[in-house]
């Protein structure tokens, strides 16, 4: 009857209704797939179908479905291909040229040993080379990948993430840029102040060096010679050799005093910087913690990358402190240790002259 034939038409144009949204469900999401894809760098002109298909208000035929499913295969086969083909490329500069380029998959695209990006904020129609490239060691590779033959195996570094970390590494500090906009002054006074000792340790370094040499020539030698340390006190004997035993002790604990300032110069200063820049550090931390928190009270928490950069910015100034600190306290420590070995021979001597005044006193 009229009835059934109307009740088989809309139950058939219902379903045709259902594949007709669905393909253009299926068609836009396929296009922002393709397009986030850099392999469209290569096929630039295989997202226009799917815009088109996506837009009509007809129902496609068998041959657009088989097209659209081909798009999809095409991206999958693709994807696992390292492939060679010249493109468009916006340099650093901002400059456009068209290079080879060798690209890995949907993960990565290398040109000239440098990693492009296709990053599809900033361009839809071609690669972008990265302002600030990776390690020295993964633009090796990629120049190792670039100039190897088609049949050649050769270690690559992959993004799997599809650029997002190459992306994360243009907006990473390096050291120099960390200290010089989160460190702030504070930062600069605890580099200040680890230079200084530094200098101040090698300078003590050097004098002790010099000490120790000029005492180990007085010890083989038999007259006194005044530039040295041990000279200057067997000076105090040999200026007066008849004097008492006790009077001569005297002397010779006044002589060491006195060679024992000049050996020990420095060491009391270097002390007080290593323990001025972790407290300096400390100073740094809680300003930046304080304006951290100033800016959670005017913004809220809602961001938390604004904060974990913040306390991070924070943190910089402690990680300075203990970096001046670390060395200087290890050093400061060796020089300790050398002075005093010094000042030991110092009064090994010392006590030698008396012990052999006091048996020709016998």
């Amino acid at each position: 009857t009229l009835a059934d034939l109307e009740t088989t038409l809309a139950e058939r144009m219902g379903n045709l209704g259902e594949l007709f949204g669905y393909v253009r469900q299926a068609s836009g999401e396929i296009q922002a797939a393709l397009e986030d894809s850099m392999v469209t760098a290569q096929m630039p002109d295989r997202t226009a179908f799917l815009k088109e298909l996506g837009q009509r208000r007809e129902l496609p035929t068998v041959m657009e479905l088989r097209q659209l499913w081909s798009a999809v295969v095409t991206e999958i086969a693709e994807s696992g291909k390292v492939v060679r083909f010249v493109a468009p490329v916006e340099t650093a500069g901002g400059d456009m040229r068209e290079p080879e380029i060798v690209r890995v998959g949907v993960f990565n695209a290398v040109s000239e040993g440098r990693f492009l990006d296709w990053d599809t904020g900033r361009s839809r129609d071609h690669l972008v080379e990265l302002a600030r490239q990776p390690a020295a060691r993964h633009r090796r590779m990629s120049g190792d990948l670039q100039a190897a033959g088609s049949d050649a195996v050769v270690p690559m570094a992959v993004d799997f993430t599809r650029g997002q970390i190459l992306r994360a590494v243009v907006q990473t500090k390096t050291p120099v840029e960390r200290i010089r906009e989160d460190g702030g002054p504070v930062g600069f006074i605890i580099l200040g102040i680890g230079l200084f000792g530094m200098t101040l340790c090698a300078w003590k370094f050097l004098t002790l060096q010099s000490a120790g040499r000029r005492i180990r020539q007085q010890m083989k030698a038999d007259a006194a010679d005044r530039s040295s340390p041990l000279g200057r006190i067997l000076a105090v004997y040999q200026d007066d050799p008849e004097t008492d035993v006790e009077t001569l002790e005297l002397k010779l604990d006044e002589a060491i005093l006195r060679e024992t300032a000049p050996i020990e110069t420095g060491l009391g200063f270097i002390r007080v910087l290593y323990v001025v820049a972790p407290l300096l550090g400390l100073l740094g931390t809680v300003v930046g913690m304080i304006a951290t928190f100033q800016m959670i009270t005017l913004f809220g928490t809602g961001d938390p990358r604004m904060m974990a950069g913040g306390i991070s910015t924070a943190l910089v100034t402690t990680v300075l402190g203990l970096v001046v600190a670390i060395p200087l306290t290890l050093i400061h420590s060796y020089l300790q240790g050398r002075a005093r070995a010094l000042i030991q021979v110092l009064e090994e001597q010392a006590a030698g002259i008396v012990a052999r005044r006091a048996e020709q006193r016998g």
